[in-house]
Formats: structure tokens, C-alpha cells, sequence
């Protein structure tokens, strides 16, 4: 499977934070369509801490990629972890005790055996086709307040506001016994005209999946595209950072297996299905609604209920009285 790109675009705006604690490989403006590694980290904790998390883990996944890059040209989920495995190690380097640092992480491989995907913490990787108007990926967030929304204890609206919203479940960290595996997605339904999206939280703090979709549907250039994802987001808080890789054709050759679990893969959020406050609230909206239309019964005054008692018994009276006069 031959997968070409046009030049892929990013993004990498400091927001309102003081420091930049993302790291994109390729750097900013120096994708080219030949690249296939492309890497997305969102550092965490503090001044000059997230930043070397991140950095330190971008460039040890990239780096291993390229040296370890298979004769065949399929990067299989083996590769992955290794690469994976490496930038934890390099990581571990440069902890320092006391300091809490880490980083998310967002992998996305074109290769021969299609497009693989990896990811950790909250950072996302999105695939759409605009041809369709549809999105067919998107990565789970390991978060807490995602897990409260599939728990059902918060609604989808109530995640974007909660003060538990920058508390991530899983990220890449130094000196951990327990290291944190990525989520893994076998990609082979690329087609021209297709897009993924690589990008950090601080792109999403006031953007949806349907906003995305739309800027990438519209009859623009992939500049002008990158232009407008970043004036959407002009007034975000958070770092913002992504990458936006638009594929321009795909070949496949005669009889070719291309793994593709990515319509059925459980890392894909279109796969969840929460037990959400959405959905008991509008249950319960509904029964509302059809208590108020059905017909509401008059109650029927218990004695109504038994005229045919009361008529036996004045009949039974009247019989015995008759029986005493006579």
C-alpha cells in the first residue's frame, strides 16, 4: 500500500501560557510529503518541566522510528512499543526527584501495511473524510472527566466545564514501575482526500469534532484550513499545537492484506457507548412528557363504585319488611 501526502501543516501558538509545553515532530514548517513518523506531545508539570517531557519523548520516538524503520516498510504494533518503550527510557534520564513531569502522546505512522495510530493521555488523533462529511476516528481521551461522562455522573456539555477537565488518567512519566501502554488502531481505509488531525487539549477547549469537520470541508487550500483552525482558537488558553496531514492518493496492489480494525476498535470514541446523563435526561423527559399527554382518570368516589350493592340491600330490606306485615 503506497499512501501520498500533500505537505502536511501545523500548528504550534503559545496561547496564554508564559511557556510552550507541546512538541510537534516534524517542526513546524518543516514537514514535507515524503514524512511518514509524525508525533504530537503536551507536556505537564510546570515551568520548564513539561517542556523537557515532551521534547525528550518527541524526539526518542521520532528518532527510533527513523533508525529502526523495517526492510519491508510495515511498521507493525511491536515497532510501536519499542519506540514507546525507548522514550520512556530516555525519560527516565531526565526526571528529577520531587518534580512531577510528563508528557501525552500522539503517534500517527504511514507505512506499507497502511496507517497505524497510538496514543496516550488526552491528546487526540482524528481521521475525516470530507468527501463523506464524516469522521471515522477519533481517539478515546484518558481522562478523568471522560470517564465520569462514560460512567454516566457528568453529561457530554458538563465535561468542557469541569473543574476536573486537565486531570489526565494515563501520560508518559519518569521513574513509573507501572508504564502506561498506547492504545493502538490498525488504519487500512485511507482514501484520497482524507484527513487526520494530530492536535493538543488546548485546541479543544472551545472547538467540536463537527466545527473541525466543517473547516475541513470547505473549498480552501490546506493553509488557508490551518489559518482558520488557528482563528478559531485565537482566544484559547492552553497551549495549542497539531498537525494536519491531508492525503492525496492511494494505491493498493492486487490481493493485498491491509489490517483495519479502526471501524470496530474500542480506542475509537464512535465505539463508546456511554451510560450518559444525556441520555437518562432525556428518558426521563420523555416518560414526562407522555405522563402530561396521556388522559388523566377522574377518581370515581368509592360508593359510586357499588350502586349495584347499595340497590341489593335496599331490596333485602324491603323484602323482610314486607315479611313482618304479613
Amino acid at each position: 500500500m503506497d499512501i501520498r501526502l500533500y505537505t502536511p501543516q501545523s500548528i504550534h501558538e503559545m496561547g496564554k501560557r508564559q511557556n510552550q509545553e507541546d512538541s510537534l515532530f516534524p517542526a513546524i514548517g518543516s514537514a514535507t510529503s515524503s514524512d511518514r513518523v509524525f508525533v504530537l506531545c503536551d507536556g505537564m508539570g510546570g515551568y520548564e518541566r513539561g517542556e523537557v517531557a515532551s521534547q525528550t519523548v518527541c524526539a526518542s520516538i521520532s528518532g527510533y522510528m527513523k533508525n529502526h524503520w523495517p526492510k519491508n516498510g510495515v511498521v507493525d504494533d511491536q515497532l510501536v512499543r519499542s519506540a514507546v518503550n525507548a522514550a520512556y527510557h530516555d525519560l527516565d534520564g531526565k526526571g528529577v526527584e520531587g518534580e512531577n513531569m510528563g508528557t501525552t502522546l500522539t503517534l500517527l505512522v504511514f507505512h506499507a501495511g497502511g496507517c497505524t495510530a497510538a496514543h496516550i493521555g488526552d491528546s487526540r488523533i482524528y481521521h475525516f473524510r470530507p468527501s463523506e462529511r464524516r469522521m471515522l476516528y477519533r481517539s478515546r481521551d484518558h481522562s478523568l472527566v471522560f470517564d465520569l461522562y462514560m460512567a454516566g455522573e457528568i453529561s457530554y456539555s458538563e465535561m468542557k466545564t469541569s473543574p476536573k477537565k486537565n486531570i489526565i488518567t494515563k501520560a508518559m512519566q519518569p521513574g513509573e514501575d507501572n508504564r502506561y501502554s498506547p492504545d493502538i488502531v490498525h488504519i487500512g481505509d485511507v482514501r484520497p482526500g482524507d484527513y487526520f488531525y494530530l492536535c493538543s487539549d488546548g485546541m479543544l477547549e472551545r472547538m467540536e469534532d463537527d466545527q473541525i469537520l466543517q473547516i475541513l470541508c470547505e473549498n480552501r487550500n490546506d493553509v488557508e484550513k490551518c489559518r482558520r483552525l488557528v482563528a478559531e482558537t485565537e482566544g484559547n488558553s492552553d497551549n495549542r499545537s497539531a498537525h494536519l496531514i491531508h492525503v492525496q492518493n492511494v494505491s493498493r496492489q492486487e490481493g493485498e492484506l491491509i489490517p483495519d480494525d479502526e471501524a470496530t476498535s474500542r480506542y475509537n470514541v464512535l465505539n463508546s457507548h456511554p451510560k450518559t446523563v444525556d441520555a437518562i435526561e432525556i428518558a426521563q423527559e420523555e416518560v414526562t412528557q407522555e405522563s402530561a399527554a396521556a388522559p388523566v382518570k377522574s377518581p370515581q368516589p368509592f360508593l359510586m363504585g357499588k350502586r349495584w350493592l347499595w340497590l341489593a340491600v335496599a331490596v333485602l330490606v324491603l323484602v323482610v319488611i314486607l315479611a313482618l306485615l304479613l
